[in-house]
This record gives structure tokens, sequence and C-alpha cells, in this order.
């Protein structure tokens, strides 16, 4: 079992919910080389917890989500665009629904960060900034590929070319923030939105979230897109859903 508290990330798992917390905000929540370490064996840890249905991501402080790496550490040679990039594609590949609660800013690769999760929820004060193209950085083909998949080219170029700064309004017109509320409510819409994800039947979710992946990434299998949809159809979830649904209740889901 990892240790919750070391270094600059925590994990709590309570019941079928995970709450993952970047905890450096005197240093605008930048990830080390070891809180990425962490945070892989995090990831592990919540794949390989069956109770485990949703992830809930955020960060300490009021004033920054995550600024990406460390900067003294990518000038020391500890950390990597390329090092990063083993963390964001696992966090964009987890089986589990994930939602991100922005508490602030989202800088670099901290973007990027908040990028992979399936959900993310800012408030107004949201600013977000790439300055690789200020810094002399190229991102690694795993992290440009995200960008255009996920926001497209014209967006894409907007924040990784040009460098530009978007407001939270605007990060929610281009589809970003997939939820936009006010300060005082960011707390409660985050856990409104994975308390509900959790109750969800998990194999369709986790069915359906892998193979959207998969047609995002333009990847598809047509076979394992099948067994995942079969696996539903046989499953006890959906005779469960059914019966629920003709009895007026909720499903108590099972995940099998």
């Amino acid at each position: 079992m990892t240790d919750p508290t070391a270094n600059g990330v925590r994990l709590e798992v309570d019941g079928t919910i995970a709450r993952i917390t970047l905890d450096r905000p005197h240093q605008h929540n930048a990830l080390r080389a070891e809180d990425v370490s962490m945070l892989r064996a995090f990831f592990d840890e919540i794949e390989g917890d069956d109770a485990v249905r949703a992830v809930f991501l955020t960060g300490s402080g009021e004033r920054t989500f995550c600024a990406g790496a460390s900067l003294e550490q990518m000038e020391s040679g500890e950390i990597s665009g390329r090092v990063f990039d083993t963390l964001t594609d696992r966090l964009a590949h987890l089986s589990r629904p994930t939602v991100c609660a922005l508490n602030g800013s989202v800088y670099g690769g901290g973007a990027e960060l908040a990028l992979c999760c399936d959900f993310r929820i800012g408030t107004p004060e949201v600013r977000l900034s790439v300055p690789a193209a200020r810094l002399g950085v190229c991102y690694p083909v795993g992290g440009l590929s995200r960008y255009v998949r996920r926001l497209g080219l014209p967006v894409s170029s907007r924040i990784l070319l040009a460098a530009e700064e978007l407001d939270a309004e605007e990060l929610h017109r281009i589809g970003y923030l997939t939820h936009l509320v006010d300060r005082s409510e960011l707390g409660d819409a985050g856990e409104t939105l994975v308390v509900r994800l959790a109750s969800l039947a998990p194999l369709a979710v986790r069915s359906m979230k892998r193979i959207m992946l998969d047609l995002s990434d333009g990847v598809v299998d047509e076979v394992t897109a099948s067994e995942l949809i079969d696996r539903c159809v046989r499953s006890d979830d959906l005779r469960e859903g059914l019966t629920a649904r003709r009895e007026g209740r909720e499903p108590e889901f099972e995940g099998r």
C-alpha cells in the first residue's frame, strides 16, 4: 500500500470514490519527479481496487490547480516532458471516470493534467496558460496529440503555438471546461458529479469510456468493443438496472 501522505500528493479512498489532491500550494502545486512516481502508483492502486468506481482530482489552495512540472527539476534534468507524459497518458487511460475540480488556474503541464480527465469543473477566476513556446519547450507527441484530439487544431494552436492565456468563459466555450460554476459551488458541484458517476453501472461506464477513448485515438478494435458490449448485455448489472426501473427504485449495481 502506498503512503497517501508522501511528497506533494495525497490519496484518500472513501468506498467507491478515490480522491487525489495535489498538495504543494506554496509552489502552485507543481509536480516533482517523486510526485509523478507517486501519482502513477496511486493510479495503479485505483485500478487494482474493484470497489473504486470514480476518481476525484483537485489541488490545495485557491490560486492554482497545477503549474505542471517543477521548473527547478526541469532545469536540473530530474524531470522532463517525456517523464511527465507517462503520467498524463496513465491518467487519460484510467478505466474509472475522472472528475477534475479546478481550485485555481492551470499552467503548463497542469493544463494537460486536467485535460486528461473526463470532466473539468472550473470557476470564473480560472485562467489557462501554457508557456512552452516562450520557454523553448516542445511538447512530446502524446501531449500534442491529446490537445489536438480533445480540443481541435485551431484551439490547440492558440494554446500551444501562440501561448495565449484563456479565461474561464472562453475555456468553457471551447469545451476545455465541461462545467463552469461559482467558486462557492465548486466543492458541491464536484462532489455531486463524482457521487453520480460512482452510482452508475460500473461495467457500462468503464466499457463506454474504453470504447470512446479508442474512437478518439482512432484505434478502435471492433472485436474488443463487441466483447465489452456483450459483457454488459450478459451482466447482472443490466438485469438489476431493468428490474429497478420496473420497480421504481434506485438500482444497486455490483459491477458484474
